[in-house]
């Protein structure tokens, strides 16, 4: 059973039956369908049902010779409402399904992300076409949590702020330098976190961590698309799943200049989401493609 199910309102299925009757409803009365042939002439189809606004489960596979479809897997989905990033991405087939992962570098969270590519059929046609590479691509992010908790601001200044985001695009900078090759730039970076290091280790000792550290993204756990955030909240709403009646909250958060939506059952949440507050999670990072317009 996919660990993520609660996330989207499904927490009360506990066993293979009811799993089975959920998907079988979600393939009958879908919102989306979808089909492609790939290249060695098999018949994929995937079935998109939401059970709220932007959120729902999703169920893949294939049509065999009776064009019977054959059900391969599924994943509950939260769809991206903003561009999260305009960065190049690379995808990559999972080994064992129809199933893909996508890695993009951005400056802003200082690792490689990477995300489960969320309406794999687009990707498929293009791949079939040949079309690769792809000119002009953007990459709209969200993640699905199971456990998170919000967390009041660190009080700042409007000039503080204005700082802050010079130093931030001056950083971001950097990195695109030295990925490049640029040593000086590479000596900058590298001064420059031993100075915070040093700054953080004299500071932590008198005051609590996530008053000094204002957001974080980095790697959870030992699968590569999921991440535990902390960032600040822009937006937020609740849902209710047309099914099972739970609550949803869908926060949009600004995550080290990175924005992009989480979902979480509200039982999961602990504390009020309001802007300008915080959002800290563990999060499966999903990614939606957005193609260039013919």
């Amino acid at each position: 059973m996919h660990k993520f199910l609660r996330a989207v309102g499904f927490s009360k299925i506990k066993n293979r039956r009811e799993l089975t009757e959920l998907i079988t409803a979600s393939i009958q009365n879908s919102t989306k369908r979808s089909y492609v042939t790939t290249g060695d002439n098999i018949m994929l189809a995937e079935f998109m049902k939401d059970y709220a606004e932007g959120i729902g489960l999703s169920v893949c596979g294939e049509f065999d010779e009776d064009d019977k479809f054959i059900y391969e897997y599924y994943y509950p989905y939260l769809v991206p409402t903003g561009i999260s990033t305009e960065e190049d991405i690379s995808v990559e087939r999972h080994a064992a399904q129809y199933s893909y992962a996508g890695v993009v570098n951005e400056n802003r969270v200082g690792v490689t992300l990477i995300f489960y590519l969320h309406d794999i059929v687009p990707y498929i046609k293009y791949e079939n076409e040949k079309n690769f590479p792809i000119r002009g691509t953007t990459l709209s992010l969200s993640g699905l949590s199971i456990k998170g908790q919000i967390m009041m601001p660190i009080a700042k200044t409007e000039e503080e702020k204005k700082v802050a985001r010079k130093k931030t695009n001056y950083r971001n900078k950097l990195i695109d330098n030295a990925r490049k090759g640029d040593e000086t730039a590479i000596e900058s970076l590298t001064l420059d976190d031993m100075d915070l290091y040093t700054t953080l280790s004299r500071k932590i000792r008198k005051q609590d961590v996530y008053s000094l550290v204002d957001s974080y993204f980095m790697p959870y756990g030992v699968e590569c698309d999921q991440y535990s955030v902390l960032g600040e909240i822009t937006q937020t709403k609740i849902v209710t799943n047309s099914l099972t009646g739970e609550k949803i909250h869908i926060i949009r958060i600004n995550c080290n200049d990175l924005e992009f939506d989480i979902c979480i059952n509200e039982a999961d949440l602990l504390g009020e989401p309001a802007v300008g507050r915080r959002f800290k999670g563990n999060i499966w990072m999903q990614g939606m493609i957005n193609y260039p317009q013919a």
